[in-house]
């Protein structure tokens, strides 16, 4: 068996040699590997594979060299018994392992067993990774994410347990062909639930694409294959261990995920967080729409120059094609800088269900000849119309009006006053009342109260908090701590910084998502464009 450090050394010159034209291989690989003939062999055997991994950075050489040399090695698990798991057939193969079906005995079900190759087991790098997929997804609970159940080894090799999926990969669902708007977007909802889920958790899934994505007969739409996954924000109870091996291949400079999916700060090797998931997504939902991919090149060269310099075609010209507002959306998601994305997926999520049937395809316009005796009959009947307003307004508007007076009274948690010059804020509905309290140690934090409740709640995170305002949706408070610019959800989870103002006496939040705050004793305003 090779060594890990001899693959390491392979994978690297192989990856160096891929990114040189077919003509300036010979000479590189004959300096990269100077007079070691056995190394030379070995490389240029996994170029050979090339072809068949259909792409470097897709299929890592590491992974094409489990196939070509270990499989004659990895004992057939059929039949046999791991821990409380009997085997029942083979599912599948792939880099990162072997998928087997397999029967929890305890709990009487069905699970699905990946179990890494045996060529692997002493390759620290690759067992990394593969604990980091059980590890990352493990702490995800969500109906949108496949479950992991268990984590073993087995004879030298690690192995992780999942639930069973039956269905098809989106990729299979799709075949090439467009999906239906209304199809397309109940899909595309499912995949940002749990895309949300996960960033919650600060984890970036930076693999994302129709292939890792599965479609279960009932329409349940799972993502899969967090091989790639970046923990950006560590547990605070985690062990140094868990917080280290969370990071493998996050190193800045490595390119890491699929050509054609891949957001532009991945392809030039940038450090990335959960907006670049939002790229991919725009990539898969243009994809379902329009059955081609958003970028695509002759070679993965052009395909990568593409997602980093051009734009795809306008989804306009489908037919039928699709709404100006879907197709903002997905132009919104595709934004080659992070910063003019969307800040998360439950903002997509909002907007793609705000959409109706209606809203997701534009009908073509019919032209249709008016002869003169129909123009004649819609004037008058306008006129009518017109006169009929007139006199219910004259009627009406000697009626007395009377609007009823709302009173409200604002109780604050127990030890907590007002901090001085500080102004509750209504929502825009007059649903919700947002408000900053202050405890005996001058701490001021967010409330939120609806105006129908007598008791206000704490928003977590929101620590030294000053002057909120509202989005103009009702779903976002926006506010000033820690001299940063902040918004969060009034459904709940860590507020988001936007920018840093220093101080401020205020912000308004208008409804094309520009933010105004105005620094104090300052007469220029301060613009924080396109927050949604």
């Amino acid at each position: 068996m090779i060594d890990p450090e001899r693959w390491q050394q392979i994978e690297q010159i192989c990856e160096a040699a891929l990114k040189r034209k077919a003509g300036e291989r010979a000479a590189f690989l004959k300096e990269a590997c100077g007079k070691d003939e056995g190394l030379l062999r070995e490389v240029e055997s996994l170029l050979a594979h090339e072809d068949a991994a259909q792409s470097f950075i897709e299929v890592p050489a590491m992974d094409v060299a489990a196939r070509v040399l270990a499989e004659d090695r990895s004992p057939s698990l059929l039949g046999q018994q791991i821990g409380s798991y009997q085997i029942l057939s083979l599912l599948g193969a792939g880099g990162m392992g072997v998928v087997y079906l397999a029967r929890d005995t305890r709990l009487g079900r069905e699970v699905a067993i990946k179990v890494l190759p045996w060529a692997f087991s002493t390759d620290a790098d690759r067992l990394r990774r593969f604990e980091q997929e059980a590890r990352t997804a493990g702490r995800l609970n969500h109906p949108n994410i496949l479950a992991i159940y268990d984590l073993g080894t087995h004879e030298g090799s690690p192995y992780l347990v999942s639930e069973r999926l039956e269905g098809k990969t989106l990729r299979e669902t799709m075949k090439g062909a467009a999906v239906p708007a209304r199809k397309a977007t109940e899909y595309a909802v499912q995949i940002l639930r749990g895309l949300a889920a996960a960033h919650d958790k600060g984890i970036v899934h930076r693999d994302l694409k129709p292939e890792n994505l599965f479609l279960t007969p009932d329409g349940r739409l799972k993502i899969l294959d967090f091989g790639l996954a970046k923990l950006t924000r560590p547990e605070s109870h985690g062990s140094p261990t868990d917080r280290t091996e969370s990071r493998v291949g996050t190193v800045p400079g490595l390119v890491l995920g699929t050509v054609g999916y891949m957001a532009p700060e991945q392809v030039q090797g940038e450090a990335v967080n959960h907006r670049a998931d939002l790229f991919s997504f725009g990539t898969i939902l243009y994809e379902m729409l329009s059955g081609q991919r958003a970028f695509r090149g002759k070679s993965d060269v052009e395909t990568l120059n593409a997602i980093l310099k051009e734009e795809p075609p306008d989804l306009s010209n489908l037919n039928p094609p699709i709404s100006s507002a879907l197709n903002r959306i997905i132009r919104h998601c595709l934004e080659k800088s992070p910063q003019e994305r969307y800040q998360s997926a439950s903002d997509i999520a909002f907007d793609l269900e705000m959409l109706s049937d209606s809203g997701l395809t534009t009908l073509p316009t019919q032209s249709k000849r008016v002869t003169k005796r129909e123009s004649l009959a819609w004037i008058a009947a306008a006129l009518l119309l017109l006169a009929v307003l007139a006199l219910a307004f004259a009627y009406f508007g000697r009626l007395p009006t009377e609007s009823p007076a709302v009173h409200v009274s604002l109780s604050l948690p127990e030890q907590m006053t007002f901090p001085i010059g500080e102004v509750p804020a209504i929502s825009p509905d007059g649903r919700h009342l947002a408000f900053v309290a202050k405890d005996s140690a001058g701490k001021s934090k967010l409330y939120l109260r609806a105006l129908d409740s007598p008791t206000a709640q704490a928003l977590e995170g929101t620590e030294g908090a000053s002057q909120p305002f509202w989005s103009p949706n009702n779903r976002f408070v926006g506010f000033f701590a820690q001299g940063k610019l902040k918004k969060i959800s009034v459904t709940g989870g860590p507020p988001q910084a936007l920018c840093d103002v220093g101080f401020s006496s205020g912000g308004s939040w208008s409804r094309k998502g520009t933010i105004v705050f105005c620094p104090p004793y300052k007469v220029s305003l301060s613009l924080k464009m396109g927050v949604r």
